[in-house]
């Protein structure tokens, strides 16, 4: 007996869906064995961009823009937002860190306590 074409056409699919399911279930497994090591690089990253950040943006007088340059590579998710009332730079990486550091005249730039 002669399989019809749109049994298999039909199929093809349901292969896609499993794959992507089986991809999708290893990055979360993989997120998730590696959770603590990602929180760690985050956090230090973020906070290494928000300092850095602050003293090229209010110690040296340069444009955001131009003090992104001076992320180091590798650095390309973390993102910095100023406020120039406040004086401060935060520097985000995504989902799972934040840090801000904030100019005090005589100090330079401090970081902003982390929560425990």
């Amino acid at each position: 007996m002669a399989k019809s074409p749109t049994s298999a056409a039909s199929r093809r699919p349901r292969y896609g869906l499993w794959l992507l399911a089986i991809i999708a279930l290893g990055l979360g497994g993989a997120a998730w064995a590696f959770r603590e090591p990602i929180q760690g690089y985050g956090s230090i990253g973020s906070a290494y961009a928000a300092r850095v950040g602050c003293s090229c943006r209010f110690v040296a007088g340069r444009s955001l823009e131009d003090c992104a340059k001076d992320k180091l590579p590798g650095m390309e998710a973390v993102t910095l937002v100023d406020d120039p009332q406040a004086k401060s730079v935060t520097a985000r990486f995504p989902l799972v860190a934040e840090a801000t550091a904030t100019y005090r005249e005589g100090y330079g730039c401090v970081m902003e306590k982390w929560p425990e």
